[in-house]
């Protein structure tokens, strides 16, 4: 049996029969069978003696059972790694950053305690799932909408709290400010509510956020300070309709045009859901269903003219390539706006767009899809993305399976996901940088990086910022998974360079990542390491998770 570091074989038998006597013998996994699927199944380490594992795993299924199995890891200085699907693929999935650490499952823990449709909320443990939570809602006929992530089977309050989005209006797409309130045991075993909901019988729990004093909520997102048992999150009032727009623009320049319409029809929310921007003549479309067809279909095919000068352009653009789309009428841009509400609202708003978007883009052509009312009747047959209406699936996983167009599938992924300015000159200066330094430097040579060419567009998740994303595959081939975590690290670097830093990441650049945001000698990771050592003194709680370590785990501890 695997011990966790520094704890003899004696003390872990004792903890593990405490936990035991907690949540029964049934709910404690220490066997290598039943440990299986709490490692990383997308993991860069793959097959390697670093690859990170647990020496046990505890499920409890109340927060009163979660009080108490950190009690006894605290009382034997156990690490407990904290999940609540463990569905984060792709981003570390079940396994814990510092190995050896007992995994604290939290996937029991599964009640919808409340949907308020008047008031548009829920309040959920963390096992609840988005289908969970989508079928509770759909069962009981409430005309309110969930903002789900692509995999459908992760956790509602464990993908809000790594930062997670979706692909609704904006207000509720960005999961971690859609939340409101939340019960949470510090490492002491203390339940703490924030919010309203530290107020003994609140009735706005998930209506008002602030409370009184300071808002900590933040401190428990992306950091290892307690365990979330609980949490509030806001749903969207059903609308009447829906519909999908395309502005289409001829040329390269239009891209600052196009931009800046983003921009300002979702801030000002004349097109309020995610909008998502692609190149028809780059061969480029980020319109998820679209991605989605391409897992399982495969991507267009072009004509070889085209596809040789794509090739042959210089960061996305070169005359030829653009007189080519002129001649064939293939946009050069194309901008893909959602529209939610009453349908005389929605024509209003694609007009309004419409007569914008003709006062600075020159040609400019429009393409507007069905308005249509019924989420589930679109979902089904394939009208529009399914979690654009609210709708949970999996499809979007079609890009780890084997498919039409995924013949040799590979083993998982990992995204590279730096915050550039939402502003053409962004997108341009990025692709600028990061294809020179995929031609010249010897990290990044060999390594099948998706997105990055021959253009690489951003994803508009968040408001007021761009997500630069590109892929890294995981394969089979220890060598290539080497010589991956070798180009992020780089990649890494060269954008904090440049001052984009990652919203989110794998764990195995946690510290890396972290590191980086070094404004006056690293202020924000002393001031994340003081809060540790005060609320988690014996450092029990995720140690390393976003580069937050204990201080007998830190660098140079003694």
């Amino acid at each position: 049996m695997r011990t966790p570091p520094n704890v003899s074989p004696e003390v872990f038998s004792v903890a593990l029969q405490a936990f035991a006597g907690v949540v029964g013998k049934e709910w404690v996994f220490v066997e290598d069978e039943d440990l299986f699927p709490y490692r990383d199944s997308y993991s860069p380490l793959r097959d390697t003696p670093e690859d990170r594992s647990a020496s046990a795993a505890v499920a409890p299924g109340s927060v009163e059972e979660v009080q108490a199995v950190v009690r006894i890891a605290d009382k034997h200085r156990i690490p407990l790694y904290t999940i609540s699907t463990g569905k984060n693929l792709g981003y570390g999935g079940s396994a814990p950053n510092h190995g050896g650490s007992v995994v604290l499952d939290l996937k029991r823990m599964n009640r919808i305690i409340e949907v308020n449709e008047s008031n548009g909320y829920a309040i959920v443990e963390p096992g609840v799932s988005y289908f969970d939570l989508y079928n509770y809602i759909q069962e009981r006929g409430l005309k309110v909408w969930l903002d789900v992530a692509d995999p459908g089977w992760g956790s509602v309050v464990g993908n809000a709290l790594d930062h997670g989005v979706g692909h609704t209006l904006s207000r509720f797409r960005n999961h971690f400010d859609s939340h409101c309130g939340m019960e949470v045991v510090l490492a002491n075993g203390e339940m703490v509510r924030t919010g309203m909901g530290a107020l003994p019988g609140s009735q706005t729990w998930g209506q008002f956020k602030m409370g009184m004093g300071p808002i900590l909520d933040g401190i428990f997102s992306q950091s290892n300070f307690g365990v979330v048992t609980k949490m509030g999150i806001w749903l969207m009032p059903a609308p009447e309709a829906f519909m999908h727009g395309m502005v289409m623009a001829a040329r390269y320049d239009d891209l600052h045009a196009v931009v800046e319409l983003l921009k300002y029809v979702e801030n000002t929310g004349l097109a309020s859901g995610a909008p998502e921007m692609g190149s028809p003549l780059l061969g480029i479309s980020n319109y998820t269903k679209h991605l989605v067809d391409a897992f399982y279909e495969g991507p267009p095919q072009l004509q070889k003219q085209h596809a040789d000068l794509i090739a042959k352009a210089s960061v996305g653009y070169s005359a030829e390539l653009q007189k080519y789309g002129l001649d064939n009428n293939i946009p050069y841009w194309v901008l893909n706006l959602k529209f939610y509400g009453p349908p005389k609202v929605i024509q209003a708003q694609w007009e309004a767009v419409q007569e914008l978007a003709e006062k600075s883009i020159k040609g400019v052509r429009f393409q507007a899809g069905q308005i249509q009312s019924d989420p589930r009747k679109a979902s089904a047959e394939w009208t529009v993305y399914p979690q654009d209406v609210g709708v949970p699936n999996m499809d979007f996983f079609g890009m780890g399976t084997r498919a039409g167009g995924n013949p040799h599938p590979m083993r998982g992924h990992m995204w590279f996901s730096p915050v550039i300015p939402q502003t053409a000159q962004g997108i341009l200066e990025a692709n600028r940088v990061f294809e020179e330094a995929y031609r010249t430097l010897p990290a990044l040579q060999n390594v099948p990086i998706w997105n990055l060419r021959p253009f690489a567009l951003p994803a508009p998740f968040f408001e007021r910022a761009f997500l630069f994303i590109v892929g890294f595959p995981i394969t089979d081939d220890a060598s290539m998974n080497k010589a991956s975590i070798k180009a992020y690290r780089t990649l890494l670097d060269i954008g904090a360079q440049h001052g984009w830093g990652e919203y989110r990441c794998h764990p195995e650049f946690q510290d890396q990542a972290m590191g980086l945001y070094s404004y006056n000698n690293n202020s924000l990771l002393r001031l994340n390491e003081v809060i540790k050592d005060a609320i988690d003194p014996n450092g029990i709680l995720s140690p390393g998770r976003y580069g937050i370590w204990p201080r007998h785990l830190r660098k140079g501890a003694q």
